[in-house]
């Protein structure tokens, strides 16, 4: 493979999941780790990605600007436009981060009477534009690159909650494995997020759909509404029908 078909598919994987691991993109690729991490760094040279630890996150994912806009804005927003239309006046509302979820909370209707959970700093942020909407910031370690808090002062508060909705994003998702992520600090916040919600709502491009990672958040019949921005009689959406009731 020619190293531009590879940075290519780097760049690829990085916008979709936001991060990625050298090891799983060495696998991917079937190159070396060092390979990989050269294709990385030049990246990262040229300012299309950040290098990161073990991996790469996406610039837009990190700060979102005209120059480095959010990766599938457009399919986000299709699926930010179908879940708000889920919001009734005075609900409590658990939200995970990702830009998806930051998506959602722009088409929030202005005036909309909510209190919303989150351990996303971003969410949070994006939050407090609107006046009628109390924000409770769930705090504990921050993650830097995803400003996102984990650990156990997180899940000890969502297991004392129950609210009425939760929009969870996620990296990956397959009918038989389920949702599944890389970061397992993660995977037990969203476990607990899980936990504390009458009605589990997924949110997720196509792309990220029959992908699997290491760590298991849960199997699909723990979701109650999955929201992409396909119809929702797309074929591609019928392997999902077997665990999931409503899709929109």
């Amino acid at each position: 493979m020619l190293k531009e078909e590879r940075q290519r598919l780097i760049l690829e994987q990085v916008h979709l999941h936001n991060r990625v691991l050298l090891t799983d993109l060495s696998e991917q690729l079937d190159v070396s780790i060092d390979t990989v991490r050269r294709d990385v760094k030049e990246l990262d040279q040229l300012k299309k990605l950040r290098k990161v630890h073990g991996g790469a996150i996406s610039r837009s994912f990190l700060t979102p600007t005209l120059d480095e806009p959010i990766y599938l804005q457009n399919e986000k927003q299709q699926i930010a436009a179908k879940a708000v239309k889920l919001l009734k006046e005075d609900q409590v509302v658990l939200m995970s981060g990702g830009t998806t979820n930051l998506e959602v909370v722009k088409f929030f209707p202005r005036k909309i009477s909510l209190t919303v959970f989150t351990p996303s700093l971003q969410v949070a942020s994006e939050l407090m534009n609107f006046p009628n909407v109390e924000v409770i910031f769930l705090g504990g370690k921050l993650l830097h690159e995803a400003k996102f808090a984990v650990g156990g002062m997180v899940t000890n508060v969502l297991s004392q909650i129950k609210v009425d909705l939760c929009f969870l994003g996620t990296g990956y998702l397959d009918p038989i494995s389920g949702l599944t992520e890389f970061d397992w600090e993660v995977v037990q916040v969203k476990r607990a997020m899980i936990a504390a919600t009458k009605k589990l709502v997924l949110l997720t491009v196509s792309n990220k759909l029959f992908s699997v990672q290491r760590y298991k958040t849960c199997d699909l019949n723990a979701v109650d509404i999955l929201i992409t921005e396909l119809e929702p009689d797309s074929q591609k959406l019928h392997p999902f029908r077997e665990y999931i009731d409503d899709i929109l």
